[in-house]
């Protein structure tokens, strides 16, 4: 399909377009008037001498029309089509404009210190948290934050996440040695006596376990007894070991001194030291390590567990009454409040922001600018000079209506000066 001269324009161009064409005619139409009076006027003033002053204008007008007809268009193309010097001067010099027009925004515009006196001037802060604690506006930044959230989770590839999770597993889990960490974690906690209160723990449920349990002793002692024994004394021997259990469990609890108690604190201080000096220690403590993280039933839990987590994330971002949504919002609303009242958090958020924009403006205000000169250069030449008459052709035909206005009242008021001094009209 043909590509029509207007294809490139907006619909605000095409707007711009009918307001230039309509000054243009008013433009002409005085360039018109006045050569129509200057015709009229011209040999009637033989006859009547006050149509000297008349003809005067007029002539003076046609000449500011023409000349400043003749200057606005050379800024866009060759007047007449003649390729007369210094006309045609936007498409001729477009790279220039738009190398001296990136110049310009970066001397004038990205300096550091216009950046840093705007942005301190603005309070971002302070704007920041009276628009977050409208709930709308909490809400529409959850929105638009939870659909890019979702947006990156269901890109991901599982396959990649799940290899990203091993590296960074072996990295910082499995390849370093845990031996001397866990066993001067196990000293400290040994020494400092934190680990009494698992013991406890665990003789308080061991008696629990036994007191429920009178059963599991029916039989544990007495059926490796002979047979000749009789009943009665199997069953007295399996109470008393019960009793006996019940006794010592309760007696490990009620002293906190028990020689058991000493027997776990000597235990868990060899193994303390063992694990981390002992090389035979460590070595069972990593290759248990080892295989756990090389197990394939580790690592399928590890993939079922993303899978699940991914799969609820992106539902919890994708529904408006998920709790992480409404949490989200609720933060927001929260974060907008505190901005709002905070004026040292103020203070500190602005000063930080603009220096950080000042910063980063500083140090690439070149390559900000250079967006400007090449996307000039890339513009076709036409097209370009087209789009910036119809930016600022409409002013320019003013400047054509003034010329008329003006030429005719210098074009009188010269004639007016040149026959009072030599009393003639010629």
């Amino acid at each position: 399909m043909a590509r029509t001269p207007t294809d490139h324009l907006t619909p605000a161009d095409q707007a711009r377009r009918a307001g230039l064409r309509r000054m243009k005619a008013v433009a002409l139409g005085a360039l018109v008037f006045m050569a129509v009076v200057f015709a009229i006027s011209f040999p009637l003033q033989q006859t009547i001498p006050a149509f000297g002053y008349v003809r005067a204008a007029a002539e003076g007008g046609m000449v500011g029309a023409l000349a400043d007809w003749f200057a606005v268009t050379a800024l866009f193309r060759h007047p007449l089509g003649i390729p007369i010097p210094h006309t045609a001067i936007i498409p001729r010099r477009k790279d220039e404009i738009g190398r001296t027009l990136g110049e310009f925004v970066e001397t004038n515009f990205l300096a550091s210190g216009v950046v840093r006196g705007k942005l301190e001037s603005i309070g971002i802060a302070a704007r920041l948290g009276a628009w977050l604690q409208q709930p709308r506006n909490a809400e529409r930044v959850s929105t638009e934050a939870s659909s890019a959230a979702a947006g990156i989770l269901n890109a991901l590839s599982d396959d990649e996440v799940q290899d990203l999770l091993e590296d960074l597993a072996r990295e910082h889990l499995l390849a370093p040695s845990w031996g001397p960490a866990l066993g001067g974690w196990l000293d400290r906690v040994v020494e400092s006596g934190g680990h009494h209160g698992a013991v406890d723990l665990a003789i308080d449920n061991i008696e629990r376990w036994l007191t429920a349990n009178r059963s599991v002793f029916t039989g544990l002692v007495s059926r490796r007894l002979p047979s000749w024994v009789p009943s009665v004394a199997t069953r007295l021997v399996d109470d008393t070991v019960y009793r006996e259990a019940l006794t010592f469990v309760g007696a490990v609890r009620a002293d906190p001194d028990h020689q058991a108690r000493r027997a776990v604190d000597g235990y868990l201080q060899r193994l303390a030291g063992d694990l981390q000096g002992d090389t035979e220690t460590s070595a069972r403590l990593e290759s248990a390590k080892a295989a756990v993280f090389d197990s394939p039933r580790v690592r399928a839990l590890a993939a079922e567990a993303w899978g699940t987590a991914k799969a609820g994330l992106v539902r919890a971002l994708g529904d408006p009454e998920s709790p992480l949504r409404r949490r989200v919002t609720a933060a927001l609303v929260e974060v907008g409040d505190r901005l709002t009242r905070d004026a040292a958090l103020q203070q500190r958020i602005d000063a930080r922001v603009t220096e950080a924009a000042a910063v980063l403006v500083d140090r690439h205000r070149s390559d900000i600018a250079s967006i400007i000169t090449d996307t000039v250069e890339r513009w076709d030449a036409q097209e370009t000079t087209e789009k910036i008459e119809l930016m600022v052709g409409r002013d320019l035909q003013y400047i054509r209506l003034n010329g008329t206005i003006v030429g005719s009242l210098a074009g009188l008021v010269i004639f007016a000066i040149a026959h009072a001094v030599y009393g003639t009209g010629g």
